[in-house]
């Protein structure tokens, strides 16, 4: 039976979100049901996070068939559930740390996310503890101004390291704007950091080269992940199409009667596609995904929505509350964890899957579209889930 926190009593569920833009899609399981993206298009030079809420057309936070959610009816994947996918329960950090870059100020961070780790018996995170820092773009306090979206999005992926990761230290890095520029020297800072050994982005804005925008993301000896995107199969998105950065794509997941319990298909918003603006990862090969060039995704999580996090996030400025979230932005946390779990991020990260495609699970049902080669889920790689999700660590 699920731990119900008393802090989340006076919670508000429904309240407009400010700077995000309502999408539903066909995908939502329940009349009325919208996937709601949390962030605006991104400009040119700007990234868009990719997180995803379940809402009604009222704004009401809901589960997939359009029933309210309440302190006392929360929806989604819960710590146990992630665990138990991705046989990562019982597993430990060793004190290793994961680093979330997004833009913008989140002020109630900390006490969010209290909120969650209390809600499922998890241990505390806090920056008294040392679990738990939050610093600007450049290391230090001048924190920025707030945005909800963005702040939901923080929460998402504060939320997933904590279902994924319980025993990880985390590290908020915020940028004060959505700029590559500016998320960029976010991960350089937490590049810098002690401790850190996976750097998580879960943004992206339209294509671009490494050599314009790679000197941000070539961390050697640091697993750097990257949301594929929301859209489908849609070409190259940046960071995700980087050479240096692991791109993680994304899945439904559903409980099963079977030896491992879960079962798993592309999820049909996954972004998938392929750049000849950069080099792939070691391993990746033309034969293998008929790119010329760097395709995504190179592994993948839990993304769909329906099937998605419940999540502790701001509704305002200075409310919170429960929701169901998802997209890619909850992928790229959860695959950014488990490297930290693996302690193995030697040389670019995003090879060793490549080397190791029997620790995953292959995903081979699911589409994202209609193309010639990144968009349906087969044996091997393939576009939307790339060569599968974690079975443990040992692909990673």
């Amino acid at each position: 039976m699920r731990k119900l926190s008393l802090l989340t009593a006076a919670a508000t569920a429904a309240a407009a979100i400010v700077g995000a833009m309502p999408v539903s899609t066909a995908a939502a399981a329940g009349v009325g049901v919208q996937h709601h993206r949390v962030c605006g298009t991104a400009a040119p030079g700007t990234a868009a996070c990719n997180a995803v809420r379940l809402q009604s057309s009222t704004g009401a936070a809901v589960n997939p068939h359009g029933k309210p959610i309440t302190p006392s009816a929360i929806s989604g994947k819960t710590p146990n559930d992630i665990q138990s996918a991705y046989k990562l329960a019982g597993l430990s950090a060793g004190g290793r740390t994961v680093a979330i870059v997004d833009a913008y100020g989140y002020p109630n961070a900390e006490r969010d996310l209290g909120v969650y780790r209390n809600q499922w018996g998890l241990s505390s995170c806090t920056q008294a503890n040392g679990c738990l820092k939050i610093m600007d773009q450049n290391g230090g306090t001048n924190l920025p101004r707030t945005d909800v979206g963005w702040a939901q999005e923080q929460a998402l992926d504060l939320d997933a390291v904590s279902a994924a990761c319980p025993s990880c230290k985390i590290m908020l890095v915020q940028a004060k704007s959505a700029s590559f520029a500016d998320l960029g020297t976010a991960v350089q800072t937490a590049a810098k950091q002690a401790g850190v050994v996976a750097i998580s982005n879960s943004y992206g804005g339209g294509d671009a080269a490494d050599s314009t925008y790679g000197k941000y993301y070539n961390h050697p000896g640091i697993a750097v992940t990257a949301s594929t995107g929301d859209n489908g199969y849609q070409g190259g998105s940046y960071p995700a199409s980087s050479g240096y950065v692991t791109a993680v794509g994304g899945t439904s997941l559903y409980s099963a009667s079977n030896t491992r319990g879960w079962t798993e298909s592309a999820w049909s918003g996954a972004g998938s596609g392929c750049t000849t603006l950069n080099q792939p990862p070691a391993g990746q090969t033309t034969a293998m995904t008929n790119c010329s060039g760097r395709a995504m995704a190179d592994v993948s999580a839990v993304a769909d929505p329906n099937t998605g996090l419940a999540v502790y996030a701001p509704t305002s400025s200075t409310q919170s509350a429960w929701a169901q979230y998802g997209g890619t932005s909850l992928s790229s946390p959860l695959v950014a964890s488990v490297y930290a779990l693996s302690g193995n991020t030697a040389g670019y990260a995003n090879s060793i899957p490549y080397s190791n495609q029997g620790g995953l699970f292959d995903v081979t049902s699911g589409s994202n579209g209609t193309c010639a080669s990144w968009c349906t889920a087969k044996t091997g790689w393939d576009g939307p889930t790339g060569l599968g999700t974690p079975n443990g660590t040992s692909a990673f």
